[in-house]
């Protein structure tokens, strides 16, 4: 049996080489650092008395210092077991939740090609390098000097430039004997309905490599002020799937071994930040909000990540995201500390204004997820009641009852449990209610109101809004708020400048969606303007037509008016931000619910259940805020009937 090599890869990924060794091997506790991912044990292969058998997480091999036996995790079962080497990669897919492929003549042809599209992808780097340099990088070269991104950094991330020509990496591509249907496949060229011509054009070019370091991908930052993207980077790609990617991780492995600790940053200029200061064990998620696939290879580095995101409400939020992200996949040793810059700056803002001492201070002065838990708490609840302050206990408990791992729920509660104390106890005696304030100092910041969480902020509905809202549809659900976000940006293509990294982070459940939400993005990408006509012609000539007239059916026919061209711009801005932040709160909760009935399915107590219950109960409460947007199609139809 044939298996792809990248199917291989990804079962390393998701299956640690210490849990299978595990079971036939007593770890020895002295030698021995979990959370450093480094074990000692007496060698399985021959006998000793004293433990010379070495394996390693991160690199995902074993080692005898005495027989010299050495492999992988497949090698181990082969050798160990005696199971041939199909039925160790059987075994461990299934262990690593993953369906074995069918391996055929063609997918052994794609695996050829994937193979020569690294040489494609390295082709590319190399020209944007050279173009950097060239006479028509003198724009990018200036840019870059603004930013005080000197030539070796420039040459150490392999920063290039993309010129401001439509035929420039074709030709250069054609001339290397690259076929068009590789350049395409390779993400570089976008397939029109004359010439294909370059995705990437008049953009600084950063290079995406996997963690061996081959390129992968790219990110561009457009030059122009003009164009819709300010960041772009490749399309999902047989090579590049961008929640499974982290920008700079092939650097900054040895560093994070060698420090125990990894940051992860929010784009690469503040990866490159960080370098610079001195922290060169900083990666970024790439353009979309952490990942469980990401956050996953974070903890495969380092026990307890760092997360540093700005500080201002977009920072904070994004932190929000990730700490819920993280909660039921906490393991004891395993968590994260989240490092907040001052308000309205980033890594690069910092490093220029302060120098490289306070950037380190930042991240040295993180706070653990147990506090930044606290602090969220705090900042979104009014707490002035007997009830609120029961409801506020209430929530904040089922937030800990997300927790997988019953030990470190255990921990949580009585963390919590403590904080509640502290925070109850009268003023007379301590830190009273009204005065309480954190280890870290924190205090809630100003501009919360009672009862609204900070992920949670939204701009107020208009006048309009308020009178049509009234009835609340019959259906509902993910697909539909996608479907309504996506027909939005169609017909009103002028919001997608503000809301375009919210729209590129958004988490999408139906996939032709998803392929809509990517077409329009490049559609944004490809000239200086949006126009709503343009944006029908490109996913008409991408052969979404029959679905893009599907959606605008359904909406008519659900009398959904307020997504419509015709639509006041204020109305469709303020329905559009409701209905992503109301579908970004809903799929937290779903992955709560999620977490809270596996919970309860794995240890039916009564104590999981009234947390399930206290889940399904914010969905519920939940659902009322989407009635409200969700009953402006409806309300809107009447008022255009009483119109006519």
């Amino acid at each position: 049996m044939r298996v792809p090599p990248s199917f291989l890869e990804d079962i390393r990924g998701r299956v640690s080489i210490s849990s299978v060794v595990g079971r036939k091997v007593a770890w020895d506790r002295r030698k021995s650092n979990p959370g450093k991912g480094d074990y000692w044990a007496c060698c399985p292969f021959h006998g000793e008395k004293s433990p010379s058998f070495h394996v390693d997480d991160r690199k995902g091999r074993y080692h005898c210092f005495g027989c010299k036996a050495s492999g992988d995790i497949f090698t181990f079962l082969v050798e160990k077991e005696g199971l041939s080497f199909p039925e160790a990669v059987e075994r461990l897919a299934g262990e690593a939740g993953l369906a074995m492929p069918q391996v055929s003549e063609a997918d052994a042809q794609r695996e050829e090609q994937r193979a020569s599209l690294y040489d494609i992808m390295e082709i590319a780097a190399r020209f944007f390098e050279a173009e950097l340099q060239s006479a028509r990088g003198a724009k990018a070269r200036g840019y870059l000097a603004d930013r005080e991104l000197a030539v070796t950094i420039q040459k150490e991330f392999r920063l290039g430039y993309a010129p401001d020509d439509r035929s420039a990496l074709r030709n250069h591509l054609a001339q290397n004997k690259v076929e068009p249907e590789q350049m395409v496949e390779a993400g570089l060229i976008i397939k029109g309905e004359g010439a294909s011509y370059d995705r990437f054009r008049d953009r600084v070019m950063f290079p995406i490599r996997d963690p061996r370091g081959r390129v992968i991908a790219f990110g561009g930052r457009a030059l122009s002020k003009d164009v819709a993207a300010k960041y772009l980077n490749s399309p999902e790609t047989p090579l590049f799937h961008k929640g499974h990617v982290l920008y700079n991780l092939d650097k900054a492995r040895a560093p994070a071994h060698e420090r125990q600790a990894i940051i992860a940053v929010e784009g690469y200029i503040d990866v490159i930040a960080m370098h610079r200061a001195g922290l060169p064990h900083a990666v970024a998620p790439l353009g979309t909000a952490l990942t469980e696939d990401q956050l996953a290879i974070l903890w495969k580095q380092a026990p307890e990540p760092t997360l540093c995101f700005d500080g201002d409400g977009a920072g904070i939020k994004a932190a929000y995201r990730a700490l819920d992200l993280a909660l039921p996949l906490l393991q004891p040793g395993h968590s994260l500390k989240f490092a907040l810059l001052p308000e309205g700056q980033d890594p690069d803002d910092l490093l220029k204004g302060q120098g490289p001492d306070a950037v380190r201070a930042v991240v040295e002065a993180a706070q653990p997820l147990s506090e930044m838990l606290w602090q969220r708490a705090l900042a979104g609840n009014d707490r002035s009641t007997p009830e609120r302050r029961a409801q506020f206990e209430r929530d904040l408990r089922s937030l800990v009852n997300t927790i997988g791992d019953e030990g470190v729920r255990k921990h949580y509660l009585a963390d919590v449990a403590g904080r509640l104390q502290a925070l109850w106890q009268p003023a007379g005696r301590g830190r009273g209610a009204g005065g309480f304030k954190s280890q870290s100092g924190y205090q809630p910041k100003k501009g919360w109101k009672p009862n609204q969480r900070p992920w949670d902020v939204q701009q107020p509905p208009t006048a309009q809004l308020k009178r049509l809202a009234a009835t609340p549809m019959f259906q509902s659900g993910a697909e539909r708020r996608e479907r309504m976000i996506v027909l939005t940006l169609i017909n009103h293509p002028d919001l997608l400048h503000e809301v375009i990294d919210e729209f590129a982070s958004l988490e999408m459940t139906a996939p032709e969606l998803d392929s809509l939400r990517t077409q329009i993005i490049d559609s944004a990408a490809m000239g200086s303007g949006l126009d709503g006509t343009d944006i029908r012609s490109h996913l008409k000539h991408k052969g979404l037509g029959p679905l893009l007239d599907r959606l605008e059916t359904q909406a008519k026919r659900l009398n959904e008016w307020f997504l419509g061209s015709g639509a006041a711009q204020d109305d469709a801005r303020t329905g559009l931000r409701q209905m992503i932040a109301l579908h970004r709160k809903t799929v937290t909760l779903e992955r709560e619910l999620r977490a809270a009935e596996a919970a309860f399915a794995a240890d039916p107590t009564e104590e999981k259940l009234n947390a399930l219950k206290a889940v399904r109960e914010q969905l519920s409460s939940h659902a009322g805020s989407e009635a409200q947007i969700e009953g402006f199609g409806a309300a809107s139809g009447r008022q255009a009937d009483a119109i006519n």
